[in-house]
């Protein structure tokens, strides 16, 4: 089991599947989030007056009261982001959920990737997300606000995917990362280029981060940010 931070950003998910609860749990939890499940609406209700939470994920196929209703009911007391999880792929089905409130929109069955970086999406543009203003690793410095790279205490100029690429892996430190996830969360998950564009942007992050890389490729997973040697 993931040990959870003190300061772990909260994620609601209410979901009456105990197989998509568990791969939500296990899923989000891997990546430092401390999630809480209701399989309603009521225990949802009653779980956001009592706790601090910064997302909900709401399936809208409930026992009892419905996801519009839930999500209109939260909707009128909070402002908290809403991804729906939703069986329903029609454009209407979708326009109405945004009516009523729901910040996003994911169609079953989904990609685990996809749903994480809406995610860290939904977090930053709320303002909520747990990411510092500045991040290190090693010698490495990167300054959010300032969009500022420094190694060995010496500027490094870099384009906007670059910097969101490296920003990525600054706060993952030595978690593997797959090409697709970083597509997802660098590219977007609409993004419909060439996968091989993530080998592309690491090889150029290489080459302006100097030796030794702290990029290293693992065989048949993908890439992750450990100490070089």
């Amino acid at each position: 089991m993931e040990k959870v931070a003190d300061n772990a950003v909260s994620i609601l998910v209410v979901e009456d599947d105990p197989l998509i609860t568990d791969l939500l749990r296990m899923g989000l939890g891997h990546e430092g989030f401390r999630v809480i499940t209701a399989r309603d609406g009521e225990n949802a209700l009653e779980l956001l007056r009592r706790q601090q939470v910064s997302v909900v994920i709401l399936d809208l196929m409930l026992p009892g009261m419905s996801g519009e209703e839930i999500c209109k009911r939260i909707r009128a007391e909070s402002n908290i982001p809403i991804l729906v999880l939703t069986a329903r792929d029609q454009v209407e089905s979708k326009i109405s959920l945004l009516k009523l409130g729901a910040d996003d929109y994911l169609v079953k069955p989904f990609d685990f990737g996809e749903l994480l970086a809406r995610v860290q999406a939904l977090l930053r543009r709320s303002g909520n997300s747990a990411e510092s203003k500045i991040l290190t690793f090693l010698d490495i410095e990167m300054r959010i606000d300032t969009r500022e790279v420094f190694r060995h205490g010496q500027p490094i100029e870099m384009s906007t995917k670059e910097f969101d690429l490296l920003r990525f892996f600054l706060s993952n430190q030595r978690r593997v990362l797959s090409k697709e996830s970083i597509l997802n969360q660098v590219w977007g998950y609409d993004f419909m280029g060439d996968n091989n564009i993530v080998e592309v942007y690491v090889g150029h992050l290489r080459k302006k981060l100097g030796e030794p890389s702290p990029i290293q490729t693992i065989r048949g997973a993908g890439y992750s940010l450990r100490a070089p040697g």
